[in-house]
């Protein structure tokens, strides 16, 4: 099955609201992002476990580890979670960057050194949230 295939059943495959909530972020995504990688990671490990939610993956970067290892990852992540939906930003050094950046214009959404979460659309300004997707890739572009 295709990235495309596996995300279309991820986001058909969630309750409404929240599957329409994250088609539509889906989208916006895709258009602030034109020609971006997509990924979808389905959870589960090596093992076939399940250890993380299932994550739409936009974007393309190497993380290099301390030991001189790299791994090619994704750069903005989208996730529905138990009480509504997680945007990622990864690949940011200074955890502090999302909320202080963020945070207060955001609207109703927890923040942390980056993960965005909320529980609907409506309780956030989507604008803002694009902004920081936009961000943060520019800011892990050359990582």
């Amino acid at each position: 099955m295709s990235i495309p295939e596996q995300i279309e059943n991820y986001i058909t495959s969630q309750p409404e609201p929240k599957r329409s909530e994250m088609q539509a972020l889906h989208t916006r995504i895709l258009q602030a992002l034109p020609g971006c990688k997509l990924w979808f990671e389905d959870g589960k490990n090596a093992d076939n476990k399940t250890v993380s939610n299932p994550n739409i993956g936009y974007g393309f970067y190497t993380i290099k580890y301390a030991d001189g290892k790299t791994r090619d990852f994704f750069q903005i992540g989208l996730s529905a979670n138990t009480t509504g939906i997680s945007v990622y930003i990864l690949g940011l050094t200074d955890k502090t960057y999302l909320a202080q950046t963020y945070g207060k214009d955001l609207g109703k959404a927890s923040v942390t050194g980056y993960c965005i979460k909320f529980k609907k659309l409506k309780d956030i300004n989507i604008d803002v949230l694009e902004a920081a997707i936009k961000d943060g890739v520019e800011i892990t572009r050359d990582k």
